[in-house]
């Protein structure tokens, strides 16, 4: 166990006042994510540049404390929870500069602690956009989006995270400064190891800059909302979309259930007999987008489709996607302490995991509500229990393996963006072979090797 006294001794020489928090209440809400989860740190330190951080990561060492890094807590895994009580949050919010806006290149650099929105902001004063766009992005941090590989709605089109970044500077768990990737299109000497520690969860390196590479901005836009009578109709259209030539910027699913939940906030209204909901959105060049659309609209309309309408202004277009953004807090008042997972399967089989999800909602009588990202296949499946009924509680479990179990069955992937961190953990081995996972861990030495960086996240034990 470490001294504390002389921890927090070495952590002053290279912090500033104010940068150090070591009361307990202060610190608690540091401790606790997106999730249901929270731990309490042992202490919470702000730093303001990379040195400090390098710092911060020698007394760690040194004293054989643990360190998770973090922005803003919108990660929904349990990632930036202490697993105890001798572990220093790193708090990256105040490295919070843009760096460097190079329009000709098509860059920008940023500390992790920028938010999301701030980068689109700067970014569209030059023409530009950084293509991840979380739902949280007005909160989220640049950090936190590369630790989980978070996007959005655009992936769809314009890919993540890790086909968005071009350079990285970061921290390693032995305190070594290592600089990642390319500020060019392209490059491949060495390994990539700036998408390896994207996705990574801190659990190899504390990153501290990050070059992104930026896309221009599309001059015109279309917004559509197609309206289907069930889940399997809708999950038909959007296999027919992603298989024709036109690729949307965006193309969103909501099921019944979740069209029940937000049909308040719905303008235009929504008809009583809509079974699921497609947002679509189509970018280009103005003179283009009326055949760009037709496309799309002749893929989306299947046997099932009831209305396929189209947004004429910018208030009918914001009113479109408050819908759809309404739908998280609504899940989150009606059940607090639902089951929420991202799981991706191949685009030609969201017809099947839909169907089959309707089947495990019935056999364990649990609701299931999806919505998500279905041009990538990227579902957000949504168990609603009461977890004071251990009945309900079992139930939610069991439909939750059966989920997980049907997602790897149909060649899918346990998380999409949400990431791994402490919920999935012990999911992993389950997709992925005893090979990988031992090469996995030895990565994870060669960075950390006291494994001191987010330790028991991500990963599960060795001899699991």
């Amino acid at each position: 166990m470490p001294s504390t006294p002389a921890f927090i001794d070495l952590l002053k020489t290279s912090l500033e006042s104010g940068q150090l928090l070591t009361d307990l209440a202060d610190c608690r809400a540091y401790g606790y994510d997106n999730s249901t989860l929270q731990g309490q740190p042992l202490a919470v330190a702000l730093p303001e540049t990379h040195e400090q951080v390098v710092a911060i990561v020698g007394a760690c060492r040194a004293h054989g404390v643990s360190l998770i890094a973090r922005g803003q807590g919108t990660g929904t895994t349990g990632a930036t929870v202490p697993l105890n009580d001798h572990t220093l949050v790193l708090s990256l919010q105040r490295m919070n500069r843009i760096l460097e806006l190079n329009r000709d290149n098509r860059l920008i650099v940023v500390q992790p602690g920028v938010t999301n929105q701030a980068v689109q902001d700067a970014a569209a004063q030059q023409g530009f956009f950084w293509p991840p766009d979380p739902t949280s992005a007005a909160v989220c941090t640049v950090g936190g989006n590369l630790a989980y590989n978070s996007a959005g709605p655009r992936a769809v089109k314009y890919g993540t995270p890790r086909e968005n970044t071009l350079a990285l500077k970061a921290v390693t768990g032995s305190g070594e400064t290592l600089h990642t990737g390319v500020h060019t299109t392209k490059g491949v000497v060495g390994y990539d190891l700036t998408r390896l520690l994207i996705g990574s969860e801190g659990t190899l390196a504390i990153i501290t800059e990050a070059t992104l590479k930026l896309t221009p901005l599309q001059p015109a836009k279309r917004t559509l909302r197609a309206i289907y009578k069930d889940v399997h109709s809708a999950a038909c259209a959007v296999a027919n979309i992603m298989s024709q030539p036109v690729i949307p910027c965006a193309l969103e699913f909501m099921d019944g259930k979740a069209i029940d939940m937000v049909r308040a906030e719905a303008s235009p209204a929504l008809p009583e007999a809509a079974g699921a909901l497609l947002m679509i959105e189509v970018d280009g060049i103005e003179s283009q987008l009326d055949e760009l659309v037709s496309h799309v609209v002749a893929a989306a309309t299947v046997d099932g489709t009831q209305d396929i309408s189209q947004a004429h202004s910018q208030q009918e277009v914001r009113a479109l996607w408050e819908t759809r953004k309404a739908l998280s807090p609504a899940l989150r008042r009606v059940a607090p302490k639902k089951i929420n997972e991202d799981v991706v399967v191949p685009v030609s089989r969201i017809p099947e995991l839909v169907d089959r999800l309707e089947q495990l909602s019935q056999q364990h009588d649990i609701t299931i509500i999806n919505f998500g990202h279905a041009g990538n296949g990227n579902l957000h499946v949504n168990l609603l229990y009461n977890p004071d009924d251990p009945a309900q509680q079992q139930r939610a479990e069991a439909c939750l393996g059966d989920v997980f179990s049907a997602v790897l069955a149909m060649d899918g992937t346990l998380s999409g963006e949400h990431g791994i961190g402490l919920v999935k953990r012990d999911w992993v081995s389950k997709e992925l072979d005893q090979t990988s996972l031992q090469l996995m861990h030895a990565i994870k030495r060669q960075f950390d090797p006291d494994d001191i960086l987010n330790p028991g996240k991500t990963l599960p034990d060795q001899t699991a």
